[in-house]
């Protein structure tokens, strides 16, 4: 089993240790923190998009195609009533000249985010304390 250590170095400031990062989160100022880092659940949506991103730009860099003007353009519909995400696309840009024949397959790759997989199918959640 891995661990994370989770600690608060002050403020709404909450800090994760992994792997010899230190991974900051703070609160935005209209909610009592700081604004000086991206708040976790902003870490959230950023994993998905970058988690989808390595593997199409894997899969583009493996066939040696450009990767000049690669982007992923990631779009979040809120959900007020809910308070939740309601739906998460992303739209692939690639690069001029992208042959045809390798867009589906660029989109098949995105899907296979670890990141996402992990929502399809979560794990269980258990909290305790001492």
């Amino acid at each position: 089993m891995s661990e994370m250590e989770i600690t608060f170095p002050g403020g709404k400031k909450v800090a994760a240790d992994w792997h010899g990062f230190t991974i900051m989160t703070d609160q935005p100022a209209s909610a009592g923190g700081e604004g000086s880092a991206p708040s976790p659940f902003d870490l959230f949506l950023a994993s998905l998009g970058t988690c989808a991103g390595i593997f199409v730009l894997g899969f583009i860099q493996s066939r040696g195609l450009s990767t000049e003007g690669l982007k992923i353009v990631q779009s979040m519909d809120w959900d007020p009533a809910e308070h939740r995400m309601r739906k998460i696309s992303f739209r692939v840009v690639l690069p001029p000249g992208f042959p045809e024949k390798y867009k589906g397959a660029v989109i098949k790759a995105a899907e296979q985010c670890l990141v996402k997989r992990t929502l399809h199918s979560p794990p269980e959640f258990e909290i305790t304390a001492d």
